[in-house]
């Protein structure tokens, strides 16, 4: 039982970081219909950002209150502008174009940003301070709850509300629920359907880096191609969850980080990725759509 309470507050965790990454890929998809395979490798860009404002603003003095939300915000920011700038050069320019014009840009812009972060920060790994969040865990038993995963918990959770409230209770996100079902109809109704894909993809990277920042202060090392392996595996959470479903995007974070957890405690972290994808597949079969996903007719 101890082994499953303290799997439960890990998966919790990590299904937290997932869940916030695979939003951008759910929102993406749902707009547009297209992946976003550039998303991960913002996701890894958002930490080493992050690494860059923490050293150069603060070097090793410990951050108060203000100052962690300075650097997550001038994060947010950063990245942000950088998914207005993929969106508007690697995605519209082919919004009209072959589906498979668009994979194969967002593959392009994935490589990119990778290699960019390579050139900027080198290939070596990069150490995330220690003393970003207090150095305080709290012991129930055998449990153990540090403030680090306390705090994801929360502004995760926080985050994943208010965006649900967003895209349900706005203006703002009753335009982008009518562009995701038919972007010609948007259009007729006065929507302005470009400002709402640079919409989707502003909110998507900001929480994006967000969940790369989490990542930074969570695992600490960073690499250069880290953006594949998170992006994958929150990739994996949109399609469980059923991609284009926002609160499915949330569901799915967490049971794949709960699962992954499970079997990292019980079974083996080295079998941990090969039950991801046989999980994946179990849903698929049973549920092709995703739990939460909705079967929708195509268009011709």
């Amino acid at each position: 039982m101890d082994i499953f309470l303290q799997q439960l507050i890990n998966g919790l965790t990590i299904g937290s970081l997932y869940a916030l990454v695979a939003l951008g890929y759910t929102m993406v998809y749902g707009v547009m219909r297209l992946i976003n395979f550039a998303h991960g490798d913002l996701v890894a860009f958002s930490a080493y950002v992050g690494l860059t404002i923490f050293t150069q603003f603060y070097g090793s003095n410990a951050l108060n209150i203000v100052n962690i939300v300075i650097v997550f915000c001038l994060t947010a920011i950063v990245v942000a502008f950088v998914g207005v700038l993929l969106e508007r050069l690697a995605y519209r320019p082919l919004r009209t174009a072959p589906r498979l014009s668009a994979v194969v840009s967002a593959l392009g812009a994935s490589l990119v940003i990778q290699n960019a972060i390579m050139l900027i920060w080198g290939p070596n790994m990069e150490i995330f301070p220690s003393n970003i969040f207090p150095d305080t865990s709290w012991t129930f038993g055998t449990v153990i709850i540090s403030f680090t995963q306390l705090v994801i918990l929360a502004l995760s959770a926080v985050l994943m509300i208010g965006l649900y409230i967003f895209i349900n209770k706005t203006k703002v996100g009753t335009a982008i629920r009518a562009t995701a079902i038919d972007q010609d109809a948007a259009k007729l109704m006065g929507i302005n359907v470009n400002r709402i894909i640079m919409t989707i993809f502003i909110i998507g990277s900001m929480l994006g880096a967000i969940g790369g920042l989490f990542i930074g202060v969570y695992y600490r090392g960073l690499t250069f191609d880290m953006g594949w392996l998170y992006g994958l595996n929150a990739f994996i959470a949109a399609i469980i969850g059923g991609i284009g479903s926002i609160p499915g995007a949330m569901l799915g974070g967490l049971l794949l980080g709960l699962f992954n957890a499970m079997i990292s405690g019980y079974v083996s972290t080295e079998w941990a990725e090969t039950f991801t994808f046989i999980l994946l597949i179990v849903i698929l079969i049973f549920r092709p759509t995703g739990i939460l996903g909705e079967k929708t007719a195509e268009k011709v």
